[in-house]
């Protein structure tokens, strides 16, 4: 049955289950993730809640389209559309990533020698926006999160494990993304910035942008979901 969805919609999850298969070992399969279905409207903050190896992370993925699920479907409002990521081609994913559909994964995985304040603009740069505007943004998003003027023309490969989160959460809400996903941000990060994190998810909120986060910290779950979604386990689900 094709569900029918109204303007405010963002993101749909319909009858998404994933399994895995390992190839190298006899071609064991492996049933992860119980059926998911629910959608977040604009302005919507949904905090995955399950237990460790319930599927969150895999959700997150196929939500994201790295992990193809074995049934349902990712709907991104895109164009002012709801665009179907699970069974769009390559091009069109990498579209939906550019413009609609920010990732804070919990590793920060970049080019070497790439400058910190560089990397930041790098996103904005890509949509168009002016050098000095990227860059202002750049800043202004960096001193929030309590990394020193003196580091931006270093590589954040030289940071802590603190200090690249942070970096991470930066290159990833200094754009307006409709469709946000933040995958345990602030798990290395202490009060203060945790606090910024807090204050940032929020605000995206305000502007209308649709959330889905892993948030292990009690205190920042709280703070910042308007919904809490269960992740149940395949066996579960099946049970």
């Amino acid at each position: 049955m094709t569900m029918t969805y109204d303007d405010t919609v963002m993101i749909a999850v319909e009858a998404l289950t994933k399994s895995f298969t390992l190839h190298l070992q006899g071609a064991t399969h492996i049933p992860v993730l119980g059926r998911m279905d629910f959608a977040l409207s604009a302005g919507e903050c949904a905090v995955l809640d399950g237990p460790s190896g319930a599927g969150k992370s895999t959700l997150m993925r196929c939500i994201y389209a790295n992990y193809l699920p074995q049934q349902g479907r990712v709907l991104i409002r895109h164009d002012g559309a709801l665009a179907d990521i699970t069974h769009a081609e390559p091009r069109t994913i990498l579209d939906i990533r550019r413009r609609s559909l920010g990732y804070v994964s919990q590793f920060l995985r970049v080019i070497p020698r790439i400058p910190t304040l560089q990397l930041v603009m790098e996103p904005l740069l890509t949509l168009g926006v002016a050098e000095e505007e990227a860059r202002t943004r750049a800043a202004t998003l960096l001193a929030r999160l309590r990394i020193p003027e003196r580091m931006w023309h270093l590589p954040p490969g030289t940071f802590s494990g603190g200090e690249q989160q942070r970096v991470n959460i930066a290159r990833v809400l200094v754009v307006d993304y409709p469709v946000l996903l933040l995958d345990e941000p602030t798990a290395s990060l202490d009060a203060d910035n945790r606090q910024t994190v807090v204050e940032l998810v929020t605000e995206a909120c305000a502007r209308g942008a649709a959330i889905v986060g892993i948030f292990h910290d009690a205190l920042v779950r709280d703070a910042v979901a308007t919904r809490v979604i269960s992740v149940t386990p395949h066996d579960r689900a099946a049970a």
